[in-house]
């Protein structure tokens, strides 16, 4: 799809472009590196920028529906989100974020889902959901803790075509609580969250529609150096039924790596594997992240 492939490539110059002007500066870079103050937890302050672009590529061949192996499922998720600074404290972030997804399934092979080719009855992909959203620290003493809340707007007509799932079409209220410690030798940091997601709509439109997702989630980072760190990770996800007659939850591991490449800019990867679960897939992801702040 020409449109996916130029959105994409857009957001790739975008970023290249941060990089090399953030070099300019580099002399001034600051004793903490960005992914050591800048956690998911912390805002950044007025007039200042926050620039995520974050691809999730699930792929499985297994599930709790059916024993055994089954016809290779993959999944791509790429997300965008923008924020900025406003009033006085680092207490106030507004924003937006907008997904992409790549769709193949019926055992093709997992990086099918680049070619974004729409092959009918195997692949599906699109621009999903657009969501306006806000960060806000509520407690000013407290600083490591935050929320983030955002609205997300279905831009799918159909969720299933030909057999192809692409994206949900329902409205969904997330609320993130993110909070982090960083220990005394600042060599250690442990990063929180906890994910809600509210799923609302016509009943029977979506699968979703009706449930509430908690997910928490815990982060142990270590830092060889300011610029440099690994982490391992722990998530659960629990959806419960408010009327739509479906359960569904898993528990997943793994661990990943980040990088300060410049002053503004840095890079993340991801591996988590899905260890349990109950009317979910069983498989693993593989994640890639920038982030710039300016």
């Amino acid at each position: 799809m020409q449109k996916i492939k130029t959105f994409i490539g857009l957001v790739m110059i975008l970023f290249i472009s941060l990089s090399a002007f953030s070099q300019e500066g580099s002399q001034d870079q600051p004793e903490k590196s960005n992914i050591q103050q800048y956690t998911p937890s912390k805002l950044v302050g007025k007039g200042k920028w926050d620039l995520k672009w974050f691809n999730n590529l699930y792929t499985e061949t297994r599930s709790t529906f059916e024993d055994g192996r089954i016809p290779r499922s993959t999944f791509f998720t790429s997300t965008i989100e923008v924020y900025t600074g406003v009033g006085e404290g680092k207490r106030w972030n507004i924003g937006a974020i907008i997904e992409m997804r790549s769709n193949v399934i019926n055992d093709r092979k997992a990086l099918d889902v680049f070619k974004f080719d729409g092959q009918e009855g195997t692949a599906r992909s699109g621009i999903t959901s657009f969501a306006p959203s806000v960060k806000f620290v509520p407690f000013a003493s407290e600083s490591s803790f935050s929320v983030q809340s955002s609205f997300f707007i279905p831009l799918v007509d159909n969720e299933t075509e030909n057999g192809v799932f692409l994206d949900q079409k329902g409205y969904t209220w997330q609320n993130r609580f993110f909070y982090d410690y960083t220990f005394p030798s600042e060599k250690w940091q442990l990063f929180t969250e906890l994910n809600s997601e509210l799923h609302f709509g016509k009943s029977g439109e979506s699968f979703a529609n009706n449930s509430l997702i908690l997910a928490p989630g815990l982060f142990l980072s270590y830092f060889p150096s300011s610029k440099f760190t690994v982490l391992a990770l722990m998530q659960h996800s629990q959806r419960l039924d408010l009327g739509n007659n479906f359960d569904q939850d898993y528990t997943a591991m793994g661990g990943g790596a980040k990088y300060q490449l410049t002053k503004a800019l840095n890079v993340e990867m991801l591996y988590t594997n899905f260890l349990r679960g109950s009317n979910t897939g069983l498989g693993e992801t593989f994640n890639i992240g920038l982030r710039a702040i300016f």
